[in-house]
């Protein structure tokens, strides 16, 4: 049995959230390791990072909420919830590439996204992958990476999984393609062929993949507005890889009419420390952001990112204390430093 099949039995029984849950995810970890309704609540954290599409980077890292004495071996503070401070809150460095490159313009969104979409369009589209062919990611999440190591060692030999950075897909997965559990999941060859097949009008470019990715309803959570649906939507497609560049394009420009996306006047720091484009939209119903992050060099994908827009209290499990979310606190921290179609598992380029 694969590492991904074992995953999806792990969270067969995990109810889903409603989708603007995403940001308080950190607290409903606090109430599982506080031992009240330790399995269900801890099912919906995984739940709800799986809706970032973590469900195929949540390399393989999961605590086996099994294990009953899982509240005496990890301590979460409050502190602890949040990642790191915003880091690199500055203008860019004026010798970094993109900036010597001279093709950045992050006066609005429009500026921002539609150069990089003229960029892309210029470049070659190459080949699809082969279906014997594997896409190779790795990505930077120092929160996970934090949890697995203050896991004590006979819990990690309880857990049939193990964290590392690096991840492997089949490109042409076709037990996963037949499994219709989760709405938000598509195969790399999936999304490679709804990408490619996008119409060049936004609007309906938006309401394609509004259709692919349906928004909530009943257990699955309040429906999403339609801009919020249209964001979280591309948001899902933009972590495949590889999308063909004159999609990627198309992708790009409708991106940039969606209501109240926005991006950053300057480039930040991701987890990796590299300097990065935040193409951003405040979630409806929290008071957070989610930040799609993109290179400034080539403009592909290069993470995502949860940030806090207002300083508030997030309710937390009786008898525990208080635990406030700062305007600027980062929740989720994600930066994906390489990917490629490499010919066989544990490849690298």
């Amino acid at each position: 049995m694969d590492e991904m099949t074992q995953l999806r039995e792990l969270r067969a029984d995990a109810p889903v959230p409603d989708r603007a849950a995403l940001a308080p995810g950190r607290e409903r970890l606090t109430d599982a390791i506080a031992g009240s309704g330790g399995r269900r609540t801890f099912a919906l954290r995984l739940r709800l990072r799986l809706r970032l599409r973590l469900r195929l980077r949540l390399r393989p890292m999961l605590r086996d909420w099994r294990v009953a004495s899982l509240g005496a071996v990890v301590a979460v503070t409050a502190a602890a919830l949040v990642i790191t401070q915003v880091v690199g809150v500055q203008a860019p460095d004026p010798t970094s590439p993109a900036t010597v490159a001279g093709d950045l313009d992050l006066s609005s969104p429009a500026a921002a996204l539609n150069r990089a979409a003229d960029y892309l369009e210029r470049q070659e589209v190459p080949p699809e992958p082969r279906s014997d062919q594997w896409i190779y990611i790795r990505e930077v999440d120092s929160w996970q990476e934090q949890q697995w190591e203050e896991l004590p060692e006979e819990v990690r030999k309880k857990i049939p999984v193990t964290y590392s950075p690096d991840r492997w897909v089949p490109y042409d997965d076709k037990a996963a393609e037949n499994d219709a559990s989760d709405t938000d999941y598509r195969t790399a060859r999936e999304s490679y062929r709804i990408a490619a097949a996008l119409p060049k009008d936004p609007e309906a470019l938006l309401a394609r993949l509004r259709e692919v990715f349906p928004t909530g309803s009943g257990p699955d959570g309040a429906p999403e507005a339609k801009d919020e649906h249209s964001f979280r939507a591309l948001s899902v497609l933009l972590e495949s890889y590889p999308i063909p560049p004159d999609a990627l394009a198309r992708i790009y420009r409708a991106m940039a009419t969606v209501g109240g996306v926005g991006v950053t006047g300057h480039l930040i720091r991701d987890a990796s420390g590299r300097e990065v484009i935040a193409v951003t939209r405040k979630y409806d119903r929290s008071e957070s952001r989610r930040e799609i992050l993109l290179d400034p060099v080539d403009y592909g994908y290069a993470g995502t990112r949860d940030v806090v827009t207002k300083t508030h209290k997030v309710p937390t499990p009786k008898g525990r204390p208080t635990m406030v979310q700062k305007r600027g606190d980062v929740l989720i921290d994600i930066a994906r430093t390489h990917a490629a179609v490499v010919d066989a598992k544990g490849e690298k380029p």
